[in-house]
Order: C-alpha cells, then structure tokens, then sequence
C-alpha cells in the first residue's frame, strides 16, 4: 500500500470516527445501553446480604381459637412474610389477583382436631386438613408457606397441649385403647413414660412459666411411626379455585406479543422520516391536509397492524399451546385495542423525538428495552425487588402485560381490564400530544 492510500484510509476511518462521536445520541446508545441491562439483571440474581422484600401473603383464622392465634402470631412474627388476616373470600381473590402470594386457611375446629391426631400412628384417617391457596406463577413460594406452616403448627400444637391435664389424660386414655398391633410395646410404653414425665413436671408448680413449657416440648422427639397430625392441601388459584390449571404460555406470549408490536412501532415510525427524507411531506403540505391528518393517519394504520399481529399470536397461543381466555372476552379485545393504540403513539414519539431515522434507530432501542425490561416482557414484574415492582406500575408496557395475564389464566373481570385500558390509553393519548408538539415537517 502506497503512501497516497495510506493517507486516503487514514481520512476515511478519521471520518467515519468523527460522523459516529458527532451522534451523541447513537453513542448514548452504544456506551449507556449494555450498562443499564446489565446493571439491571446483576441487580435481580446478585447475593445480598440485606434483608430480602418480605413475601405478601394471607391467613385465615376460621378457628378463633388459641392453637390458631398461636400459628397465626408465628407466621406474622416471621421475617419471611408480609401477612394480612383476611375472609376467605378476600384471601383467595387477593392471591387470584397476585396482590399476595399465598393464603393459609385455618378451618373451624382445626386446634381441637390436630390434638386428637398428635400422638396417633401413621395409619390414623381422617386428619384435619389447612389449605394453602397459591399463585401458580411463583412455584418457589408454596414449599416455602408449606414449610414454615408445618413447622409452626407442630410447634403450636405441642406448647399448646403439653401443658394441659386434659389433654394428657385423653392422650393416655387413646395410647391404652390402639388395639394389639397397632402400635408396638416398646413404643406404647415409651409414650405412657413420657406423657406421665410431662405430667410430674407440670404439677411441680402452680404458674409454669412459658420458657418451663417450651424447654419440655422442645426436648420431645415424637417416634418415627407417628406421621404430622394434620395434612395440607395446596390448591392453585387460576380463573377459577380448583378448576384451570396454569398455563405459563400465557404469561410469556402476553410479554413477547407486547415486545414485537413495539418493535413494529419503531419501524413505522422510522418510515415517517424516510419519507419526510424523500419529499413526500412537502408534496402532502401542498394539498389541504393538517399535519394531524397525516400522523393521525399513521397512528391508525400502526393501530390496525398491531392489532392483527396481536390477535394472530393469541390465536396461535390458543390453538396449539393451550392458552384460554379465561376472564373477560370483552376486557381482553379492550386491552388489545388499548395496547396497539399505545404502540402507535409511542413509535410516532420516538420519530418525533429523534428528528432523523438514525438517531430514531438508536433512541428507539434503548426506550424499548427498558419499558419491556421493567414492565415485566422477559422476567415477570412479580420477582422484581419491592421497590422496582412500583417503578413498573408507572409504565404501559406493565399494564399491557399484566391485563393481558389477568384476562387468561388469572381469569379476572372486565373491571380490572377496565384499569389496564385507562393506563393504556392514558400514556397513549399524552404520547400522541407530544408527538404532534415535537414533530418537525422539515428533515
């Protein structure tokens, strides 16, 4: 390579340099971008040594008794937990709705019941049984209710009955009544030893203190033929109690529908100012149309074609992947309507915002990526940390996901889509304003 190319390459890459730095907007993109997306799954799936959010959840105290407050003051005192005592009805829609995770019902009658059952073999029936409603979406939640329930339960009612001369003497009475065989010998005399050691402790004084109570019952270590007094049921909460099982392709069609149609936007959007480029805009302001007559005449085709390119995904979510409408049919066309009408609004922001296709390109990417990262397309909002679940709350792209989730398996009403369509229309009606003050007719 002679010394004239050298000096000829040396221009072009200096310009080619210079034209990229000169974009402040594409190098806005190209520096800040990759550090927010990374800053922000870093942040979700780091170690921490704080505190994690507490877990929203519910109980519900039908017994009213004083094994049932003893769990329920357990479970409320547990860090783990954000707990609420709430009917039943209030529970299982509060869990329906994903307000909290799960709710732990306590039936009527339950305390005197696992009494009965604490020192019964494994072949005992008919078990007292605490059902535990949860949100299908989060399976990390209900072994984790499940297991701190247990654990509470069987602490409660052993300090509960320990205690309690009644108590001991019934349990006596059913340890001498098993018939032969149904427990061995060693252990039916090891029970009867240990129930009439408890019984010599407790009458040593008037007033045992509850430290007195609790060393003795932590000390006990009931044999291994006995088996939990009680069982639990574990009912997923979908668009109906017992009946819809979740169905997870709901939830990931409702985030990548919403991320393509804003795809969409930005390309339609970019096809303005091309066509600004071109001349065609100087010809249309010759003839007796308003500027509002030409974006609004965009905004309603981008609108069309969102809305068929969001009911052709749903179609196929429904024929081959399962996915119902469970809720509102209504709600669900509403948040369709709502959520294309947003994508148009925002694609002809963006334009209007950017100025040129090139710096629209850019702008566009970082402003889509971080309304679908915090709105919840590719990582469902509810694992968020507590405080970036309420940033979400302020952007379209949650409304839009979240009311298409809640019209499919949540199969929530038209009143929550109502909620949904608002936000949507909402940001779209001050987007479209926005566009139309920013937006330029000259290149």
């Amino acid at each position: 390579m002679n010394s004239h190319s050298l000096i000829a390459l040396r221009a072009l890459v200096r310009k080619d340099l210079l034209l990229f730095f000169r974009n402040r907007k594409a190098v806005l993109i190209l520096f800040v971008a990759p550090v927010l997306i990374a800053a922000f799954f870093g942040s979700l799936f780091r170690p921490s040594s704080k505190q994690a959010s507490p877990i929203p959840i519910a109980i519900v105290d039908q017994d009213l008794s004083k094994f049932s407050e003893s769990v329920t003051s357990a479970i409320s005192a547990d860090t783990t937990f954000a707990t609420q005592r709430l009917s039943r009805d209030e529970a299982v829609m509060q869990v329906r709705k994903g307000k909290v995770r799960a709710a732990i019902l306590l039936p009527k009658g339950i305390g005197a019941d696992i009494s009965k059952h604490l020192f019964r073999p494994t072949t005992s029936s008919n078990k007292p049984s605490i059902t535990v409603y949860f949100d299908p979406s989060q399976s990390m939640v209900a072994p984790m209710v499940n297991g701190i329930l247990a654990q509470q339960v069987m602490r409660a009612s052993m300090s509960t009955t320990m205690g309690d001369a009644a108590f001991l003497a019934n349990a006596r009475a059913e340890i001498t009544r098993l018939p032969e065989g149904g427990l061995p010998e060693q252990q039916r005399r090891d029970l009867l030893a240990m129930f009439e050691s408890i019984n010599k402790v407790t009458q040593r004084t008037n007033a045992p203190s509850n430290s007195t109570v609790n060393t003795a019952v932590d000390t006990i270590t009931p044999p291994d033929v006995f088996s939990p007094p009680f069982t639990t049921t574990m009912t997923a909460v979908t668009s109906s109690e017992m009946g819809t099982k979740y169905n997870s392709y709901a939830q990931s069609f409702a985030g990548m529908s919403i991320q393509f149609v804003l795809f969409m936007g930005i390309d339609l959007g970019i096809a303005l100012l091309l066509a600004r480029r071109s001349g065609m805009w100087k010809r249309l302001r010759a003839a007796p149309i308003s500027r509002a007559v030409v974006l609004g005449a965009s905004v309603i085709s981008t609108t069309l074609i969102s809305m068929i390119a969001l009911t052709f995904v749903f179609a196929v979510a429904i024929a081959v992947f399962g996915v119902r409408i469970e809720g509102s049919v209504i709600g669900f066309v509403g948040i369709l309507i709502a959520a294309s009408l947003f994508t148009a609004s925002f694609g002809l922001l963006l334009a209007a915002i950017g100025g040129n296709p090139e710096a629209t390109r850019g702008l566009a990417i970082l402003a889509t990526l971080l309304l679908l990262m915090l709105g919840g397309a590719w990582i469902p909002s509810f694992i968020f940390p507590e405080w970036l679940q309420t940033v979400a709350k302020f952007l379209p792209t949650h409304w839009a996901i979240e009311g298409l989730a809640a019209m499919t398996w949540r199969g929530l009403g038209l009143d929550t889509a109502a909620v949904a369509i608002a936000a949507l229309l909402g940001f779209s009606a001050v987007f479209a304003l926005l566009a139309h003050w920013r937006f330029n007719w000259e290149e």
